[in-house]
């Protein structure tokens, strides 16, 4: 059973979750409000898309709570998996659409998958979330046949298709020219509020991320570096934050990948 509804949609609790040996979020906590536009930043390979994929029950937390809608997911089987990401949906990089199948085909994938529609309800249904992202004149367009921007956006059309409570969004500004990345950003703020979503996305453009997003959380050294509004995260004087915001080489944000010493890798003995 569901706990009684919180403000948020998501919550991780006391969370850690590592590669190997490498650990990439090391006991985090972190809230998604419902009905709200959450961004997360933070240099690359901060743990950013391993939050996605978490949520999404792909990886699963080594310790601590992930919840989705007062559930932990951690524990959930194959077939619970499939009954939470079926009120979720996905962009992915890139878009990931299928390169055999025709924008039409793509948006109607999910439907055929998840449902039983009849198949005039589900034209009706792709054209509708077609016609939301601009598209519904490119309906037999082949993936190839599309631009860059063109591309993520029949991917939202198709992450929105079973109409989710919560959409993820994998980097959806990466590679965009200013005009299509602007398209984007405006899709993931109007999409959230006229039907109602949860919306959280990886980004590391900060113009467009502070325009759109009502929360925003930066990700450093496999902690919080700072959460909340983006005109108090541009505030925050923590020089994790100050060093991302303002895109500064230097600072507290490591630059190399844990490894050996240099003394035990190339042999040297440690001066005096």
């Amino acid at each position: 059973m569901n706990s009684s509804p919180s403000d948020s949609l998501v919550e991780l609790r006391d969370l850690t979750f590592g590669y190997g040996e490498r650990v990439v979020l090391d006991d985090v906590s972190l809230s998604v409000p419902r009905g709200k536009v959450t961004a997360l930043m933070g240099a690359s390979g901060g743990g950013k898309t391993t939050i996605l994929r978490l949520i999404g029950g792909q990886n699963r937390a080594q310790a601590g709570q992930l919840l989705f809608d007062g559930q932990d997911v951690t524990p959930m089987d194959q077939t619970e998996i499939y009954v939470a990401r079926r009120r979720m949906g996905m962009l992915f990089q890139f878009g990931a659409l299928f390169a055999d199948l025709s924008v039409f085909e793509n948006v109607a994938f999910p439907l055929r998958e998840h449902t039983n529609l009849p198949e005039a309800l589900i034209r009706d249904i792709v054209l509708m979330k077609l016609n939301a992202v601009g598209l519904r004149g490119a309906r037999d367009l082949m993936p190839s046949d599309l631009s860059g921007g063109m591309a993520r956006r029949v991917a939202l059309a198709r992450a929105i298709a079973l109409d989710p409570e919560l959409v993820m969004y994998d980097e959806p500004f990466s590679g965009l020219d200013p005009i299509s990345l602007a398209i984007a950003a405006d899709l993931i703020r109007t999409l959230n509020d006229s039907m109602g979503l949860t919306s959280i996305f990886v980004s590391h453009e900060l113009e467009q991320t502070f325009a759109i997003a009502d929360h925003v959380i930066i990700l450093a050294n496999g902690k919080i570096a700072a959460q909340g509004t983006p005109d108090q995260v541009r505030q925050s004087t923590d020089p994790l934050v100050y060093q991302y915001v303002k895109a500064l080489v230097d600072g507290p944000m490591r630059f190399h990948y844990p490894a050996p010493s240099i003394a035990e890798d190339f042999g040297v003995e440690a001066s005096a």
